[in-house]
């Protein structure tokens, strides 16, 4: 179906119309050179197209577009189809936006001499390792498109941005459960005085407990869990008082930093986790 420009954006960018009369974002290489409003583009030209809506292209969007080039919107949506192959993903036109947003200032930043350390690299690595695989797909498409250097820190930003899409949320909650989970972590590490296995399963488990318990405490601070029998979770401090210790720290940390009490029923599943992270501890060092 061939479409007629509404306005002009770059030679590449454009607003056109779809066939339910709603604005959209039609980019293609060159798709509006010597064309004005009112001139026809056909689908062959088309390589992207977004539906515009006050939500996910208010005016800074738009002026990000009218000087964006083909290669980060190309390199963009090479990353997200390579993470649907690899993960469910279901994405929304605001992602595609987010993430080309990212790439360009990431790479003009680059070639400035200011790129950003990402200061949560080993998190994002051992939380999110099937993102970041697809973070250092995205890093080698970045750095061979322009001819660059770009070190991992840019695919462990680009593993948060595929993050967010994997859980619905936008990209600055991403890294507030990150940060979330890497201070959990650090507290049973210290505490307890223990090396993790990343490579475990029970690890790999207690961090999915983690990141599941942290969007939900972000979402709804107040528990609505059925109580415990109290005689269970005695039994469970009792077989298990270091780590049961361990949660108390862990409470104290959430009630200081996020207003907010552990019920018995995370205590409980707390205590479990960390039993369990003890003794892969303890194995690995006989």
């Amino acid at each position: 179906m061939n479409m007629k420009i509404k306005k002009i954006l770059n030679n590449s960018v454009v607003i056109s119309l779809d066939e339910a009369e709603k604005e959209i974002i039609v980019m293609g290489k060159g798709i509006a050179y010597a064309k004005k409003v009112g001139d026809e583009i056909t689908s062959e030209q088309i390589t992207k197209k977004f539906i515009l809506s006050p939500k996910n292209c208010p005016q800074r969007v738009l002026d990000l577009l009218s000087n964006i080039t083909l290669d980060y919107v190309e390199i963009a949506d090479n990353i997200i189809q390579y993470a649907k192959e690899k993960m469910t993903l279901d994405t929304q036109d605001s992602i595609y936006i987010a993430l080309i947003d990212h790439i360009q200032a990431s790479i003009e930043r680059y070639k400035e001499g200011t790129f950003i350390r990402n200061k949560i690299l080993w998190e994002i690595k051992n939380f999110y390792s099937e993102e970041f695989d697809i973070g250092l797909y995205g890093l080698k498409l970045i750095n061979d498109r322009f001819n660059i250097s770009m070190p991992e820190d840019e695919a462990g930003f680009i593993a948060l941005h595929i993050a967010s899409i994997r859980t619905n949320d936008n990209i600055q909650q991403t890294y507030k459960v990150t940060h979330f989970i890497q201070s959990i972590t650090n507290i049973v590490k210290y505490y307890l005085n223990i090396e993790y296995d990343i490579g475990s399963l029970n690890y790999r488990r207690f961090v999915t407990h983690l990141r599941y318990f942290s969007i939900r405490l972000f979402s709804q601070p107040e528990n609505d869990h059925e109580p415990l029998e109290n005689e269970l979770l005695d039994i469970i401090k009792d077989k298990y008082h270091q780590p049961y210790m361990c949660c108390l720290k862990i409470s104290k940390f959430i009630k200081d930093k996020y207003n907010c009490t552990l019920d018995d029923n995370e205590i409980l599943y707390l205590i479990i986790h960390i039993a369990k992270i003890a003794e892969d501890n303890k194995k690995m060092n006989k």
